[in-house]
């Protein structure tokens, strides 16, 4: 009787899905903790790169020294639009540097790319509300002071789950690794002096 040899299949490892702009930036809204588990360990620079400029566009048309300039010189406003959304993404790729080397420092594992990349995704995406409504009302209205109070809880929330998820950290480690930055950027950029 011959012998037959039954080929082993080999396990496949299946496609990892491909996460489009679209559903990082307003899937954090509603499956937030969907898409950061498929988010983990990759890099999202393109669209954190891409959402930290608008969100710095958007930061500078609600101020009104920008309408003043624009009335005066159109092109000087937009350099001006341009110099502060660079210096927006600058800061916010530095505080998602900080966030990883605190998260290092309390025992995480993860990597910088994912880490700092997601972390400026997770900011600006949750900051995206306030500052659409500061375009069209005044700093110190309150349905701004609401939305920057439910903003900057929910960001807090998903930058610790982040954190929790990258670096492999109990949740009080991943809430001191963000507390700092998170706390300092909410007093400089959603509660800024003289807005209250």
């Amino acid at each position: 009787m011959p012998l037959t040899t039954a080929s082993t299949p080999h396990a496949t490892t299946a496609a990892r899905r491909r996460l489009h702009w679209h559903r990082l930036i307003f899937g954090l809204w509603y499956r937030p903790v969907e898409v950061l588990d498929e988010a983990r360990d990759r890099s999202v620079w393109g669209v954190a790169t891409f959402l930290s400029l608008v969100c710095g566009a958007l930061g500078t048309l609600a101020k009104d020294s920008f309408w003043v300039q624009w009335d005066n010189d159109r092109v000087l406003a937009l350099e001006a639009m341009a110099i502060g959304s660079g210096v927006m993404l600058l800061a916010s790729v530095l505080l998602g540097a900080v966030t990883h080397a605190i998260a290092r420092r309390l025992g995480g594992n993860g990597r910088f790319g994912p880490t700092a990349s997601l972390f400026v995704l997770v900011f600006w995406a949750t900051d995206l509300p306030r500052l659409a409504l500061a375009t069209a009302l005044p700093a110190g209205s309150p349905p701004v002071r609401a939305a920057a109070c439910a903003t900057a809880a929910l960001g807090y929330a998903l930058a610790a789950l982040l954190i929790r998820g990258q670096h492999h950290l109990p949740t009080h480690k991943a809430v001191g690794a963000v507390s700092i930055q998170m706390l300092a950027a909410v007093a400089l950029l959603k509660f800024p002096p003289g807005s209250w």
